[in-house]
Parts: C-alpha cells; sequence; structure tokens
C-alpha cells in the first residue's frame, strides 16, 4: 500500500539515536543514512520509513492527529519498544496493554518521539503466553 513514510525531525543525531534503538527492536534493517534514515522489515526494499529534516528548510512540527504505528510480531516487543522509546528520550502516550475497543487482541503502546512525532506500536495476535 505505501512506498514510504517520511517524519519530520530537528535533529538528526538525537532521533537517529531514538529511532535506531526503537527499530532495532522491531527487526527492521537501516537502508539508508544521511542526510535522512530509512528503515525496512528484512529483506524487503518497501516500504520505507524515514526520518529527516523536512525538505522546505522550516521548522519540523508534529501534526495534531497524526500518528505512524508499526506492526509487532509479539506482545512483548510492544512492551520493549516503548521501554526502549523511553529510555532514549520518547515520552509516554499510553502504556502498553490492551485496547478492546479497537478488538479482543488489539495490544499496543504510544509514544511520542524527541520531536514530538506520535508513534504507536501494536501487535494483533494473542498472548502466547499466560497474560499478566
Amino acid at each position: 500500500m505505501f512506498s514510504h513514510v517520511h517524519v519530520g525531525i530537528a535533529n538528526f543525531e538525537r532521533s537517529y539515536a531514538f529511532y535506531a534503538a526503537v527499530m532495532k527492536v522491531l527487526g527492521f534493517e537501516l537502508r539508508i543514512r544521511k542526510p535522512q534514515a530509512g528503515w525496512a522489515a528484512p529483506g524487503d526494499k518497501r516500504p520505507l520509513f524515514f526520518i529527516g529534516l523536512p525538505y522546505d528548510r522550516q521548522p519540523a512540527n508534529s501534526g495534531n492527529g497524526s500518528m505512524t504505528a508499526f506492526l509487532a510480531a509479539t506482545r512483548e516487543v510492544v512492551d520493549r519498544c516503548h521501554q526502549v522509546a523511553l529510555e532514549t528520550g520518547g515520552r509516554s502516550e499510553g502504556a502498553p496493554g490492551l485496547r478492546p475497543h479497537y478488538h479482543p487482541d488489539y495490544y499496543g503502546a504510544y509514544f511520542r518521539d524527541p520531536d514530538g512525532n506520535k508513534l504507536c506500536v501494536c501487535c494483533h495476535e494473542r498472548a502466547t503466553t499466560p497474560f499478566r
């Protein structure tokens, strides 16, 4: 469906450290580095997720109501991504947990990157081990 998604940032090195840590937990591989960074799933050329300074050279800002959601293979990956995001400069917008208003098995976490862009990591699978 998508070729790529690009998220505007203000400080490349700070944002790269944040996203590199989150993408590593998700298992995505770095495809491009400088002047922007882009990741994709192993073996896939697309879709790509990019971060970079805005092309129009205006300050980056997060959109109200905009969010990028990454698919995680397990609930444990959701938990770990949320933890890593907070450890690398992100802030929580919703701790990992079930969100049954979406569907009974929707397990997600919400956080913002260091520039305020809202992100979600979610898993649509049932827990494989007894849930806490």
